[in-house]
């Protein structure tokens, strides 16, 4: 029988990474599965990528003449930091992440879609579409009698945010579904020539001195700047005023950055860019395929004017194939790929006619969101040693089919999902920008340099467009 335990799926993915395996170092992984209630190895896969990329930490800091040391993540932890844009409280109230009340499931023509209308201006075009008004009554009335997927395909033209149910079996005969097949879940590209960076000389922090300009908005993207941070990189999140965004998730994945506008329609926000990005280690982007190519920061762009430098792409559905630059999210991609129909088999529903069931967290999203800063790190390492520029990409549905690769639980949902209230073994309690802030620590542990935020979150466009 093969071995798919998480030490395994880690070694997995350091192989995949093109690191030695003698550069791991000492990783300690404790606990059991399950860890959330799924069918699908959830814990696991937390387990493994936060741990690949807290081994990788170890050793960027060993390769710059810092102490070997060990690197511990715990399965119930890192399965709970899947969860961490709900475990927020500020002193002002409640926090966390929260729906559009038109967001979700519906019937459409006999199959089942979801929308995803988090953004207004989303919520409104697909009302628009829809031709009704923005209650769930109204919604469900304007899509009864519709064709899902002709409405998927709709929606999608229109750049709007939508998704039909399939199986796993119909994805997988899906041209999407077999373009993304064939990809792995990190893919780590030389893209130019350039002589090899020396890393500087050990410091406090692991990751002190590297320079990181995080594009990205909502989870994954963010929690890959936020891990970056945690272990002492200089994170600089750059968003604009007139882009939607979601200030409660800001909250959780803003920790340890600072953060500044720039409106990249106008030159003078591109020539702010481009300087800092001559400057930059690494270049974090989750934009739509193409979006911020389109404004003159393709990879091959970014790698001419800075040689050396490490640009990293997360998208939703893997840059290839006809849904390669197709608008996505965690939920959706979910919903499509066949884990919600999977999750809704196995938790005893009515095979002829499963209504979606969700997996207990967005568990693409924070995948995806480690995977990448995983491969930052391996980029790092490499480029250290064999020079070049490189591009490091992640997508949701590549994570998804690296999710499903790992198997599956007979008694998955025999675990439960924790209040907070009885998390206090891994909480902690800062002053952020937006309050006195209760929020999870981070689940990647090393023995001599213990990952910390050494900065709140604070509110989009705080600081001034320029490196610490």
């Amino acid at each position: 029988m093969a071995d798919t335990s998480p030490h395994r799926i880690l070694e997995d993915l350091w192989s995949l990474a093109g690191l030695r395996p003698a550069t791991m170092g000492e990783v300690t992984l404790t606990g059991s599965e399950p860890a959330l209630p799924s069918s699908f190895r959830i814990g696991a896969a937390a387990q493994a990528c936060i741990a690949a990329t807290t081994a990788a930490v170890s050793a960027l800091h060993r390769a710059r003449g810092g102490p070997a040391q060990t690197a511990r993540v715990d399965m119930r932890h890192a399965a709970l930091e899947f969860l961490s844009e709900r475990y927020l409280a500020l002193d002002s109230g409640d926090a966390g992440a929260r729906w559009d009340s038109v967001a979700g499931t519906y019937r459409a023509g006999g199959r089942w879609v979801r929308l995803h209308t988090n953004f207004p201006h989303h919520r409104d075009g697909m009302l628009a579409l829809l031709g009704c008004e923005g209650t769930r009554a109204a919604v469900a009335t304007a899509l009864a009698d519709r064709d899902a997927f002709a409405f998927e395909t709709a929606a999608a033209e229109a750049g709007l945010c939508a998704s039909a149910m399939r199986s796993f079996a119909e994805w997988d005969a899906h041209p999407q579904g077999q373009a993304v097949a064939g990809l792995p879940a990190l893919r780590l590209d030389r893209i130019g020539d350039a002589p090899a960076r020396p890393l500087p000389p050990a410091a406090d922090r692991p990751l002190a001195g590297l320079r990181v300009l995080d594009l990205t908005r909502v989870i994954a993207g963010p929690v890959c700047g936020r891990t970056l941070a945690a272990h002492g990189a200089d994170v600089l999140h750059v968003s604009a005023a007139h882009l939607p965004s979601f200030d409660e998730l800001i909250v959780d994945t803003g920790r340890g950055k600072r953060t500044a506008a720039l409106d990249l329609r106008q030159a003078e926000g591109r020539a702010a860019l481009h300087a800092l990005a001559a400057t930059a280690d690494v270049f974090l982007q989750g934009y739509r395929p193409g979006a911020i190519a389109g404004r003159g920061f393709a990879p091959t762009e970014l790698a001419a004017r800075n040689p050396g430098i490490i640009c990293t792409s997360l998208s939703a559905y893997g840059e290839v194939g006809p849904w390669g630059g197709r608008r996505g999210f965690d939920s959706l991609v979910q919903t499509a790929s066949g884990f919600n129909h999977a999750e809704a088999i196995a938790a005893g529903a009515d095979p002829a006619d499963p209504e979606p069931k969700v997996l207990p967290c967005q568990a693409l999203d924070h995948a995806s969101g480690y995977l990448l800063a995983f491969g930052t790190l391996a980029a790092r390492l490499r480029q250290a040693e064999e020079g070049g520029s490189w591009l490091v990409r992640v997508s949701l549905a590549g994570t998804g089919r690296w999710l499903r690769g790992l198997g599956r639980l007979e008694h998955g949902f025999a675990a439960e999902v924790p209040e907070m209230a009885g998390m206090g073994d891994l909480l902690e309690v800062t002053q952020s920008g937006f309050g006195r802030l209760t929020a999870l620590r981070h689940a990647g542990q090393l023995s001599q340099t213990p990952p910390f935020w050494a900065l709140p979150a604070v509110p989009l466009g705080t600081h001034e467009p320029g490196w610490a």
